[in-house]
């Protein structure tokens, strides 16, 4: 039996006036499919004179999320004026709705997610983030990424005064120093960039919003650094906080106190561990094996056969050889 015997394919007639062809071909999607002959999704019926199956609900785009999202509070409008609220202005435009984000992430994600916004903009991921976990008591961790941008108009007035990208002046309207940045600190503090503390209750919920968030954040500048010092292990420190990220962003990103860098690092509130000496790998290991908490463990070495030989010694952990796998992602154009 054919997928249109089966009732999976629809063909009509089209009364298109503008069209060039007689006839539109529906079809379902592989994923709906599956639901029907799995019986996760229900048929109805078919329809009159055709095969054609009918659905009692919405259930067809794979998720209990409806295709077309009408609710006021979604609308930009909204999210205009929440950052209105902390800022002070409408300098940011067409934000995305906190709510409209905050219901994305709820239908996506788990309690203990960690969520990647590579385009953050007002910040509006990381603030849902926080609502959400302050509603249902979780642990979810976000990071977001913007550059620091400044709109057309302000590029051509700093441009006129003699200004520069990298200049202060410059700098400090950008997207990331201007909104992005500020919005995180108020919001989880619970005031605006005046140190007002924030009226108003969130939607659906009497938490204040001058209550803000119980939850950490830190600001981290993303830089070129020079692959030679990389690869001899000079750049560690500035590195470090990648590597936290890398493990999950789980705990406070550490920090080294001094310049000189540690033989090892043994961090179970960060669920990583850094081996800068594998002549030291023996104890390394073993204080690795008492701390469950251990997840993913970076190994310093340029011998892919020490590489591999003390992967076998921490199994069931997540390995990464640096500093090779990190020139190796981090390689522009592969230039070398």
């Amino acid at each position: 039996m054919n997928d249109w015997e089966k009732g999976y394919i629809k063909v009509s007639l089209n009364h298109s006036k503008n069209s060039p062809n007689k006839y539109s071909v529906q079809y379902l999607p592989d994923g709906v499919i599956k639901k029907v002959i799995s019986g996760r999704l229900k048929v109805i019926g078919t329809e009159t004179n055709r095969p054609t199956l009918l659905f009692d609900s919405n259930e067809t785009v794979g998720a209990e999320i409806p295709t077309v999202l009408g609710e006021k509070e979604y609308y930009t409008v909204k999210g205009t004026s929440q950052v209105e609220h902390i800022i002070g202005n409408k300098r940011f435009p067409y934000p995305k709705p906190l709510h409209l984000i905050a219901n994305i992430l709820n239908a996506c994600t788990n309690s203990d997610s960690l969520i990647l916004d590579f385009f953050a903009g007002s910040g509006t991921t990381l603030h849902a983030v926080n609502l959400l976990n302050a509603e249902d008591n979780g642990n979810r961790r976000c990071i977001l990424v913007t550059n620091n941008e400044v709109s057309a108009d302000e590029a051509k007035m700093l441009t006129r005064d003699g200004h520069k990208p990298g200049d202060e002046e410059w700098e400090k309207l950008g997207i990331a120093r201007y909104v992005t940045w500020p919005r995180t600190v108020c919001s989880i503090e619970g005031h605006d960039v005046k140190g007002e503390p924030l009226t108003g209750t969130y939607l659906g919920s009497e938490r204040p919003m001058a209550d803000g968030f119980a939850a950490n954040a830190a600001y981290f500048k993303l830089g070129f650094l020079d692959k030679a010092s990389v690869r001899v292990g000079r750049q560690f420190k500035e590195m470090l906080p990648l590597l936290w990220m890398k493990a999950g962003c789980f705990g406070r990103c550490p920090k080294l106190t001094g310049q000189k860098i540690p033989e090892s690092m043994v961090l179970p509130e960060n669920r990583l561990a850094i081996l800068n000496d594998n002549a030291g790998f023996k104890a390394f290991a073993a204080e690795v094996r008492r701390a469950p908490e251990i997840e993913t463990v970076f190994l310093v070495t340029d011998s892919d056969s020490d590489y591999q030989s003390m992967t076998k010694g921490l199994r069931g952990k997540i390995t990464y050889q640096l500093y090779r796998d990190y020139l190796d992602n981090f390689r522009i154009n592969g230039a070398r």
